[in-house]
């Protein structure tokens, strides 16, 4: 992935949300970072709706981090909607979450899931599997262009 793709990280908790910052910060992750705080806010980002319909408001994320429990929409239902959509499915969705709920697993790969990472209680495990995760979605594999 290269620095200037953007990550769409949907996550409602701050705490959380800068916990993964302060990991990628850590991890050297420099990409630009958008956050939705809910499931519908980051349907309306990813299909240009609502405050994001201005054209060039909304970039196509590299990769998507989801969390599974949001208010409003929840994660399974917005994992669904972006794997449904001819445009969007190509985006790798990793799921972020702290459900570690086998039945949560399975939904999400069978839903298309790229990854599903379960959030640890301690920073620097969770430092661990950003970086992991860093090494892997962002440094080994190559993923399509935000353009095609």
């Amino acid at each position: 992935m290269r620095p200037d793709e953007l990550i769409l990280v949907v996550e409602d908790s701050d705490e959380h949300y800068t916990a993964v910052l302060r990991a990628f910060q850590k991890s050297g992750v420099a990409n630009p970072v958008f956050r939705c705080c809910d499931g519908d806010e980051a349907l309306d980002y990813l299909f240009h709706a609502g405050r994001f319909a201005e054209p060039g408001s909304a970039p196509s994320p590299a990769v998507v981090l989801l969390d599974l429990n949001l208010p409003g929409t929840d994660g399974h239902e917005v994992l669904g909607r972006i794997k449904a959509d001819l445009v969007l499915r190509k985006i790798p969705v990793v799921v972020l979450t702290t459900s570690d709920n086998p039945a949560d697993v399975a939904l999400c790969y069978e839903a298309g899931a790229s990854s599903y990472i379960i959030k640890p209680m301690r920073f620097e495990e969770f430092l661990h599997k950003v970086r992991a995760l860093k090494e892997y979605w962002f440094e080994t594999v190559a993923l399509p262009t935000a353009t095609g």
